[in-house]
Parts: structure tokens; C-alpha cells; sequence
């Protein structure tokens, strides 16, 4: 394995261990407010790095730190691409939107976008980017401590007996840190801001037009994109989709892990009880449930030491919290019925590797300014509590994590704008492709985006398993209906399901 590609894996370890768990008043910029300050075209070289297509190239771009000021302090985002391999056929440009928040496509003209059908390589410019506080783009840093770099302090899994207490005190911690740490720029984090980002990028690109495939949390960045600049669209592919509701945004997306859970659980257990499963837990599916929740809870008074990891001891969250990775795709079911069993006996298996402390600090910084930014958290710690409880009573798997106080529950900074509503109003460019089993974006919250778009969008929904959907965990329906659309502009004519 490259340099590169071992940087890759851990950043996207990162990424799914952080930011995926910290997870109008305002009238939108318009296109016609970015022209008033057109960005310089870009100037391509060589990336940096190894284990890249020699054919990806890439640049930076100078954007506003604030949007609302265009004469202040600026900041870079990194931008790549890889041209249309057929320019006689070149449509435009294809955005590659990635996950997290804090996760970046930097790479991905030279890895996913590289599985894309021929003739989607043969139409679109592929381009990456690193979103803005995220390196190589000027980056963020809260200077966090190391203790609270654990994704089981990241997520906000509550005490065993219920108590959000150190949750909310972990919160404190994190947000005076950002506050203290993370400058001006942490202020100027936020989907909006990502949004006018691929804008100012799509200009600097000399396009009049992007088309795009976002994924998971770049679902979310590509409809408020959609919402703030429709006549920029041209193909809109939103994969592994994120509930948009304005009122909660990524209180929604971490609530929507309860769902998630029961969803997709039933069919580990499946996996974990079969017959001839070196790493079967269990004799039948309906033991899978019980045995979990009965280890969690031994786990829960009795830790095992586990050297090298972060804590270090397997403690009742630290197994709920890599179930919750595990069921993220399928290929991750062994190394979680591994430990499962590892547990049972009372060992551990060696500590998965950590990822590089800088990498933590720069995807926490980036994850907690985008969440915290984008709507305002409650402060109260009674509705937490009620809240944490009611989760517990109705979905013990996830022991209340999923309503709990994040670093925003105590943030400093009151969100600057309004977050976006997503409507129909635009042009019919969209398509929504969902696995019905997603742990991470759960089918319920997809059907709200898909509401919210109403005549805008059509959606695909794949009988498939695993978070993001499109060439990865869906099938071959499904990968087959959007790689036409994005060939060819045909779409079905309305909501169809991938059996």
C-alpha cells in the first residue's frame, strides 16, 4: 500500500470514528453575488503524494474566510481533478461531495471516481476537493485533549446508569477549546459556507453548471448547494441521504442512528448466526440481540484492559460504539463478531490502529464547527436527560446516544444564518439513491429529503445493506439507473425500488 493510500484509510477512519458522530432569516448568495467578485482561474500542477493517477492534477483557490465580507481575510480550499477522458464527448464537470462533515474527495478522482462507468468518465471533469478548515486547505485545530479524541467522547454515549453529567461536562471542554484554539476561521464552518465554496469553485472552473454526487453528509452540502444555486445544477446524485429537517439538521442526523441500528442489526444477526461463520456469535438470529446487550452490560461494570487503545479498556460504550461502526457495511461484520467473541472470553484483540493525533484534531475541528454552526443545540440539561432516558427505554442498543449533548449542546458561537430549507423550487435535476438498510442515514430520514424536494427529485431505493449506496454496498439495479442518469440524463419518470 502507497503513503498515500495508507494517509487515505486513516483519514476516512477518522472521518467515520469522528465526524460522523459529532456527526430563511438570511437571504441566500446567488450565483449573481458570487460574479461580483469572480475568483481567478485555477492553475494546475502535479499532487503532492504518491499512489494517485498520474493524470489527477491539482490547485488551489482563494475564497472569502467570510462570505459576507469578499474584501477580508482569505482562506485556500484544495481543489483536483481528472479531465473527460473523451472531450470530443465532455459534458462539464462532475463534483465529487464527500462524507464526514470533515471528510474530504481530495483523492477520489483517483479512486471512486475511477469506478464510474466509462462513459461518466468519458462526460465529466472529476473533481475533488478538501472542504474549507480541512488540510490541505488552510486548517482548523481546537487543540483538543487527547482523552477527549476517543470517538466514545466524541460520540456522546451516556454513563451506564443514564447520567448525561460527563457528557455535558465533555461538551464544555470541547467547545471552550474551539473557542480558545480555533481562531476566526471556526466561526466560518458551515454547509452554507461549503456551499458558496463550489460555487466560487465552479466559477474559477469557467463552468456555468456542476453536476454532482455527493455522499452522506455531502448529500446534505449538495441540496443546500441545490437550494442556494438551482440554476448552477445540472445532475444532482444524492447518495446515503441525510434528513434536512431546519429545525434540528444534525440533531436529526445523530438521532437518526436509533433507526439506523434497528434496521440494519437484525441483519448482522443473520450474518453473525449462520451456519459454517468461522466468526459466529450465536446459534440463531433472536440470540444475537440479547447476548450483545448482556456483554454490553457486563462490559459495563467490569471493563477489560485494552493496552493501546483510546480509553484504554473495553467498557460497555466502547462495544456499542464498534457495533456502530460495524454495521456501517457488511465487510466490517467479522472483525465486530470478533471482538463480540474475544469479549465473551475476556480478552481483546490487538487495539485498532489509531489514527495520527494531528489528523484528529484537524477532522474534530472541522466536524464540531460545521455542526455546532449550522443551527443552534438546546442548553438545557433536563431535556437531554429526558430525552437520553425515552431513547434508552425504546432503543437499548443504542443506550440514548443518539438524543444526547454534543460540544454544540455548550458552543459559544450563535449560528451566523439560518439553516437552508430545502422545497421544490428549481429545476427537476435530482436523484436520490438509499439502501433501505443504513445504519449511518437511515431510509426514514432519506424519505424526508425526498419529501422536501418534492417534484425536484426522484428517488431510488436499494434493497441492499451498508452506508453509501452507489458502486459500493447497493447493487447492480441501482448502480445501474445512476450511472445512466449521469451518462445520459435519463432518470425514471418517478420513485422506483431495487429489489
Amino acid at each position: 500500500m502507497t503513503q498515500r493510500e495508507r494517509t487515505s484509510r486513516i483519514r476516512n477512519a477518522a472521518v467515520v470514528g469522528v465526524s460522523a458522530t459529532l456527526l430563511g432569516a438570511t437571504a441566500p448568495m446567488t450565483a449573481s453575488a458570487t460574479s461580483e467578485n469572480p475568483p481567478r482561474a485555477l492553475t494546475w500542477s502535479a499532487c503532492e503524494g504518491t499512489g494517485l493517477d498520474p493524470r489527477q492534477e491539482c490547485a488551489t483557490l482563494d475564497v472569502p474566510m467570510d462570505h459576507a465580507r469578499p474584501g477580508g481575510p482569505r482562506i485556500e480550499v484544495a481543489v483536483s481533478r481528472i479531465p473527460a477522458e473523451k472531450p470530443a464527448s465532455r459534458r462539464g464537470v462532475l463534483f465529487l461531495i464527500p462524507g464526514g462533515p470533515g471528510g474530504s474527495s481530495l483523492g477520489d478522482p483517483s479512486g471512486k471516481g475511477q469506478k464510474l462507468p466509462q462513459d461518466v468518465r468519458d462526460r465529466y471533469d472529476l473533481i475533488g476537493f478538501a472542504p474549507r478548515g480541512l488540510a490541505p486547505s488552510t486548517p482548523v485545530d481546537c487543540g483538543v485533549g487527547h482523552a477527549d479524541l476517543a470517538t466514545v467522547r466524541l460520540r456522546p454515549w451516556p454513563a451506564p446508569d443514564g447520567s448525561v453529567d460527563e457528557n455535558l461536562a465533555t461538551a464544555e471542554r470541547l467547545s471552550t477549546a474551539c473557542a480558545r484554539n480555533g481562531g476566526e476561521l471556526i466561526r466560518h464552518i458551515s454547509t452554507r459556507d461549503n456551499a458558496r465554496d463550489l460555487d466560487r469553485l465552479r466559477a474559477a472552473l469557467g463552468e456555468r453548471k456542476i453536476s454532482a454526487w455527493g455522499v452522506s453528509y455531502g448529500t446534505y452540502v449538495g441540496a443546500v448547494y441545490s437550494q442556494m444555486f438551482p440554476h448552477r445544477t445540472d445532475r444532482v446524485v444524492l447518495d446515503s441521504n441525510d434528513d434536512p429537517d431546519p429545525a434540528r439538521v444534525a440533531r436529526a442526523w445523530l438521532a437518526g442512528h436509533e433507526q439506523g441500528v434497528e434496521d440494519t442489526f437484525p441483519h448482522f444477526a443473520a450474518w453473525a448466526s449462520a451456519p459454517g461463520n468461522p466468526d459466529r456469535v450465536a446459534a440463531t438470529a433472536a440470540e444475537v440481540r440479547p447476548l450483545f446487550l448482556r456483554l454490553a452490560a457486563r462490559l459495563d461494570r467490569a471493563p477489560i484492559p485494552w493496552p493501546g487503545a483510546n480509553p484504554e479498556e473495553l467498557n460497555g460504550n466502547v462495544l456499542r460504539q464498534a457495533m456502530l461502526d460495524g454495521l456501517y457495511r457488511p465487510s466490517r461484520y467479522p472483525a465486530l463478531a470478533q471482538l463480540v467473541r474475544a469479549a465473551r472470553q475476556g480478552t481483546v484483540p490487538p487495539a485498532p490502529a489509531a489514527p495520527p493525533e494531528p489528523v484528529l484534531q484537524n477532522v474534530t475541528a472541522v466536524g464540531a464547527g460545521t455542526l455546532c454552526n449550522d443551527v443552534a443545540w438546546p442548553t438545557s440539561p433536563a431535556l437531554y436527560r429526558k430525552d437520553v432516558a425515552e431513547s434508552r427505554a425504546k432503543f437499548p442498543l443504542t443506550a440514548g446516544m443518539p438524543r444526547n449533548a454534543m460540544p454544540c449542546a455548550a458552543w459559544p458561537h450563535p449560528p451566523r444564518e439560518a439553516p437552508v430549507r430545502i422545497t421544490g423550487r428549481g429545476p427537476s435535476n435530482v436523484l436520490l439513491v438509499q439502501n433501505e438498510r443504513d445504519v449511518a442515514t437511515p431510509l426514514s430520514g432519506a424519505l424526508k429529503l425526498r419529501q422536501a424536494f418534492g417534484g425536484r427529485a426522484v428517488m431510488v431505493t436499494v434493497n441492499s445493506t451498508g452506508h453509501d449506496a452507489y458502486l459500493a454496498n447497493g447493487n447492480a439495479c441501482g448502480d445501474r439507473t445512476v450511472s445512466r442518469f449521469l451518462a445520459t440524463g435519463v432518470r425514471p419518470a418517478r420513485d422506483v425500488y431495487c429489489r
